[in-house]
């Protein structure tokens, strides 16, 4: 099985580094030639050009090439790249998060070129590469069916962990919804902690109590181990922004559950949290703080200096997993590639109206 992985960020570099462990051949493209220096480093293969990653791949109708890059134009441009470049029965893969509206788009387009379109709705994050991703995939049968080897290596397991939702858009359609759920558990556990914490007469232990959920708990979750784990270790949260990045599935969950007149208001409430991380100054709290003062006469604050914030980069491919962890969030020896958006994940801010 030869396939062609284009983008070595933190997700796409580790799957080459599982892929080759596991014995797929593949070979990594990027257009930094830093990252794909990185994964050769690890002992996989790159390719220094689109071309001799196409070469790389075997006979034509036969080849497959995964994209993991930022959502949105980017991806766009990649796969009308390789659409010029590959043969009738080649498949490409988007492993990204794309919207499932133009996944569907993209699939119907070039499978008039006899291409196949295969989406994968991809989760695991910087610990796939040790524990394994979860994949949700459409498209057609047959492509998916020639894909199994690449599936068993990026899973857990060979028997779990992956699995064709549908035809084509189904992948990204059930990875947008985990995602939106993800938004909601997460907005909980913060919710719940800062009311612990806020709450002085007990003197509470949040290390302690995040541990103890972690047995036999209803709420018990791999987001709970990791947040005892950074609690354990006495992360210092002083120096994060509370910016919150969304990466575009919360908001299109919430598009969705309006076309369908389905009710969602916990993931449309995590996701307007989000929202209202994102801005310097609330436009809307500035108008309450100016109108308390007009009928009331109160005292108010002004703004004496602008919010300042820097960016830790991602994590690298092939670092181990603790990297991400907030108590060595000001230890990062990664240089992080792309521009700030792509690095966030906010490539996939495309607005849906309507019927577009």
């Amino acid at each position: 099985m030869k396939i062609g992985m284009i983008g070595l960020g933190k997700m796409g570099g580790n799957m080459v580094l599982r892929l080759t462990g596991g014995g797929i051949d593949v070979t990594g493209y990027d257009r930094s030639a830093e990252s794909v220096a990185q994964i050769e480093a690890q002992g996989a293969r790159g390719a220094r050009t689109m071309d001799e990653l196409i070469a790389a791949l075997g006979e034509p109708g036969r080849r497959a090439v995964w994209i993991m890059v930022p959502a949105g134009p980017i991806t766009q441009a990649v796969i009308d790249d390789l659409a010029g470049r590959l043969s009738p029965g080649d498949i490409i893969i988007d492993g990204g998060n794309s919207n499932y509206k133009d996944t569907m788009k993209r699939a119907e387009e070039l499978a008039a070129r006899g291409l196949h379109f295969v989406d994968v709705g991809t989760s695991g994050g910087v610990w796939g590469l040790k524990e394994g991703y979860a994949m949700m995939i459409g498209g057609p049968e047959e492509a998916v069916e020639r894909l199994r080897p690449v599936f068993e290596v990026l899973a857990p397991a060979a028997d779990r962990g992956w699995g064709r939702m549908g035809p084509a858009g189904s992948g990204h359609y059930v990875k947008m919804v985990h995602n939106g759920i993800e938004y909601g558990m997460m907005q909980a556990y913060a919710e719940g902690f800062e009311l612990m914490k806020a709450h002085h007469t007990f003197g509470l232990d949040m290390a302690q109590i995040a541990e103890l959920w972690r047995h036999g708990s209803v709420v018990r979750s791999w987001l709970l181990d990791l947040t005892a784990e950074a609690l354990k270790n006495k992360a210092d949260f002083d120096q994060l922004s509370d910016y919150v990045a969304d990466s575009g599935e919360g908001r299109w969950t919430i598009i969705d559950s309006v076309e369908l007149g389905v009710p969602t208001p916990v993931i449309t409430l995590a996701t307007q949290m989000r929202f209202r991380s994102q801005q310097e100054v609330s436009y809307a709290g500035q108008m309450l703080s100016a109108m308390r003062r007009a009928f009331g006469g109160h005292a108010v604050k002004t703004i004496e200096a602008p919010r300042q914030e820097g960016l830790v980069p991602e994590v690298a491919p092939g670092d181990h997993p603790k990297a991400a962890a907030p108590e060595n969030i000001g230890h990062t020896t990664s240089a992080g590639e792309g521009s700030v958006a792509e690095q966030l994940g906010e490539t996939g801010h495309q607005r849906v109206k309507g019927d577009e």
